[in-house]
This record gives C-alpha cells, structure tokens and sequence, in this order.
C-alpha cells in the first residue's frame, strides 16, 4: 500500500499536476468503503436530499467518509506534496450513474473555490468502483496548471454535471490529455488548477469516487470572510480558517447544523459572478 511519495513520484507530480494510480486500499477494503457509502445512501428523513449530503461536505456529517479521508496511507502521500500540516477541506462522493451521457466538461476545480491562485492544496481522489475510459474516468492535461486560473464560461448545460456547467473558455486539445484511469482502492492526486474533464459512463455499473480536497493552512481565503477546515496533521498556525472537529456519528442535529454553517460560507464563493442559480458542486 502506498506510503510517503518518493523523490520521483513528488517531481512527478509537480511537474504534471498530478500522479496516478497509487494504491491505498485492497479489493476487498474498496469494496467495504463502497458498501459503506451506498448504506450511506439509504438514510432519509433528513432536511435536505441525502444526494446533497454526500456530495458536498459529506465528512462533516457521516463517519464514513471520515473513515476514509482519515486513512494514512491517503494522508502521507498528500503529506509529501504539502508538508506536515494539513487540513482536510472538503470531502464527496462523486458518482456518475450507470448508462448516463452525463459529462463534466474542462475546467479548472480551483476556479471557485474562493482561495486565488494558490498551489497550496491537492485533491485525492479514490476510486470504490472501476473508474475507466468506458465509465467516465478523468482525463487530466500534463502541465496545465502551470498555468493561472483561465476565464471559464457558464453554460448550464443539461448534459454537464458540474454546478454551473462551466468549462473552460479557452481551447482545449484533446490530444494533449491523458486517461487517469482507476481500479477500485486507487487513488489520483491533482492540482487544482490543472485541466480536466471526463466522459459519459456507458458501463452497468456505477462509477464512484470518494474525492478529499487537502490545503495547507496558510491557503489563502479570497473573496469572503469565513471558510472552514478540519486539522488531519500538524497544526494550523495561520488561523486563516475556522477550524472544526464534525461531531462524531451520522447525521447528529449538531453535525445539520455545522452543514449549513460551513455550506452557507462556501456558496459564497460558488456562486460568486453567476447570472442564475447554482446547484450543488457535481462530479468529476
């Protein structure tokens, strides 16, 4: 199982903006995440759609995704590109649906994050079913976030999966991207301003991922007054982020409550310049 990045694997990844497949769980372990997920699914009676919940901030709610963002094998390989201290900053399970033309057109995840320009985070993102080219997998451009943040276009297209259908407002050559292809129990690490898209899932089952936005703490916060965190290593010396502990269980009246805070903060920056409303941030 992976460990600490080597030498090679870090330059790797600078020099890209990304790296893949790195294993962290067995078939077996992959499996028992999946499954934990999908009971996940299952809960009801809640204030919002539980396709919210798990979407967006899931970690703040359920102890699943917790389990997951908390695995060390995950937080030594991030730990390599960031240093010691890390925050965990979001968590989701990205799924795209058996037999869908659903996409998610080039962008830039960093675009809206209310953070600038920063090369301060890292997105690791876990594969807990077969994520390929016939299913959808991301498909990433080598050295592309070498770039700044690009102007990207709003379409809010039917067809793209992304909050705003946003995409990116320059050309994007097809033939430059490579296919980040995953087994279950591998993970990819990106940049957050390195270009990427991915297809329809034209397979039987289910592609799903289990995707953890890393930052160090002295992230910047642009754009708005407040944003959230949770200390995974280290210690946050910045105090640039309110730093929280999600209560422990599933979907406690306390962790509701922490939800919408910290939902609340981030829309800002979602939605910030958008001429309609914006839904809730979708799959990669």
């Amino acid at each position: 199982m992976a460990a600490s990045l080597s030498k090679e694997q870090v330059e790797a990844y600078r020099r890209d903006g990304y790296l893949c497949p790195i294993t962290i769980f067995d078939a077996d372990e992959a499996r028992s995440h999946r499954e934990a997920f999908e009971r996940m699914e299952q809960v009801s009676g809640l204030p919002r759609p539980i396709s919210e919940y798990t979407r967006v901030n899931a970690h703040l709610v359920a102890e699943a995704p917790r389990r997951v963002a908390g695995t060390k094998a995950i937080l030594d390989a991030v730990e390599s590109i960031l240093g010691p201290d890390l925050l965990l900053w979001g968590v989701e399970y990205f799924v795209k649906e058996a037999q869908t033309d659903k996409i998610v057109s080039w962008h830039q995840d960093i675009t809206y994050w209310g953070m600038g320009e920063t090369d301060h985070e890292v997105t690791a993102w876990v594969a807990l079913s077969p994520a390929n080219a016939a299913s959808g997998c991301m498909r990433f451009v080598p050295g592309s976030h070498k770039s700044s943040i690009v102007d990207h276009n709003d379409t809010f297209s039917d067809d793209n999966l992304l909050s705003r259908g946003q995409e990116i407002a320059v050309e994007v050559d097809e033939a430059d991207a490579i296919t980040a292809a995953l087994e279950p129990g591998q993970m990819s690490l990106h940049h957050g301003r390195l270009f990427h898209a991915s297809g329809p899932n034209v397979t039987d089952d289910r592609r799903i991922g289990c995707v953890m936005r890393f930052i160090r703490p002295d992230t910047p916060v642009t754009g708005h007054d407040r944003d959230y965190a949770v200390v995974m290593r280290g210690c946050d010396r910045s105090r640039n982020r309110i730093s929280m502990v999600p209560p422990e269980g599933d979907f406690t009246q306390e962790a509701l409550a922490l939800y919408e805070e910290v939902l609340a903060a981030q829309a800002v920056a979602l939605t910030e310049g958008a001429e309609q409303n914006v839904g809730s941030y979708e799959p990669a």
